[in-house]
């Protein structure tokens, strides 16, 4: 496998608007040495020009700054910048899960919580009693304290290798994190990630749409209503975001004198209101 293999995968998982769970490549040693990739938001924005973790856009209010450091870290390696495109610190995911994990999503609004609470087949999808929001900051607590306890420093203090290597254990999920499978933590934060990499920038990440350029997806337009007869033409326009938008109002060119067919005036097309909840709407995690 090439070590851009991760960089295609996500190429393709936009391009089908695919939000699955995908393994962390084998080829990921290869691809850490190849194109390591720096610690924090902080350090990233210095190199990249995004916002700091100073930067009051950047500023967390769901992540304590520990929660904060972990989550920097882990979704630059799972998304790490290239050539091809922006990283997931460039993208501004973290800031995407921090806002998610605030909200309603994360406090579980549409979330069963009655219980029993039993494992269950894959087929039934998650079965425990957290909250999304309690899923994270009980992982991330024992992820914390499992690596105090091995003597081994901070996951964001670790090489890129080391990194990649604790990923895949947590993946692979052989112990639980204080009552949290490790395999369902680590799925849930990559669903988060590529969420968050490839959503509107109305919810927080996918900053100046910067994946949607790379697999060229044209983002939320209405209509393309002045392109319908525009035949044998290459519709190339820039992508546009949910929160670019109030209202749009197109209005069918008529000749003069006629009315037009079921109206007074023109056709009101509102677009849907950047709102604060996930975007996927159902609630729960993965």
């Amino acid at each position: 496998m090439q070590p851009s293999s991760r960089r295609l995968f996500l190429k393709s998982a936009g391009a089908t608007a695919l939000a699955t769970t995908a393994s962390l490549p084998a080829a990921a040693e290869a691809a850490a040495a190849a194109h390591p990739t720096h610690g924090p938001q902080t350090a990233h924005a210095a190199a990249h020009g995004a916002p700091a973790a100073t930067d009051p856009q950047a500023v967390y209010v769901f992540f304590n700054p520990q929660e904060a450091r972990f989550i920097e870290a882990a979704t630059a390696r799972l998304i790490p910048s290239d050539e091809v495109g922006p990283g997931a610190i460039e993208a501004q995911v973290p800031r995407y899960l921090d806002r998610q994990l605030a909200g309603a999503w994360g406090a579980g609004e549409r979330l069963y919580r009655s219980g029993p609470w039993q494992a269950g087949t894959p087929s039934q999808g998650y079965q425990l009693p957290y909250t999304p929001a309690e899923l994270f900051r009980t992982a991330l607590r024992g992820i914390a304290a499992d690596l105090q306890r091995a003597g081994r420093p901070a996951f964001e203090h670790l090489p890129p290798l080391e990194q990649d290597r604790y990923l895949t254990e947590l993946q692979e999920g052989r112990r639980e994190l204080e009552g949290v499978p490790e395999a369902v933590f680590f799925e849930t934060l990559w669903a988060m990630t590529v969420e968050g990499y490839f959503a509107d920038p109305a919810y927080g990440g996918n900053t100046d749409m910067a994946s949607w350029r790379m697999i060229g997806f044209p983002g939320a337009y209405a209509n393309y209503y002045a392109w319908v007869d525009r035949h044998g033409m290459k519709v190339d326009l820039p992508p546009t975001s949910l929160a670019q938008h109030g209202r749009t109002i197109a209005i069918h060119p008529m000749p003069m004198g006629q009315p037009m067919p079921g109206a007074v005036g023109g056709m009101d097309h509102a677009m849907p209101a950047a709102a604060g909840t996930h975007p996927h709407g159902t609630g729960g995690a993965r």
